[in-house]
């Protein structure tokens, strides 16, 4: 992931992004999820995270194939 932490205040949005490798992986295919939407959500493909409310959520990356993780701390503040 491009990164592990990101500040952002109340509607603000990030985009994150994630890297595959090898190049030469057959799958790329990744998802993010939040864990907790009512402080930012993300899209789940595009990596997308808009703040909610104030606090603090990890966004984690997973890869389809593999199931390999990377994770974005996100704090949200007024």
């Amino acid at each position: 992931m491009d990164q592990t932490t990101l500040a952002l205040k109340v509607g603000e949005t990030a985009t994150l992004s994630a890297t595959v490798t090898p190049d030469d992986a057959a799958n790329k295919t990744i998802a993010f999820t939040t864990s907790d939407e009512a402080t930012a959500t993300v899209t789940p493909k595009a990596g997308k995270v808009t703040a909610i409310k104030a606090g603090t959520a990890t966004v984690t990356v997973t890869t389809e194939d593999g199931g390999k993780t990377a994770e974005c701390v996100v704090t949200v503040t007024e």
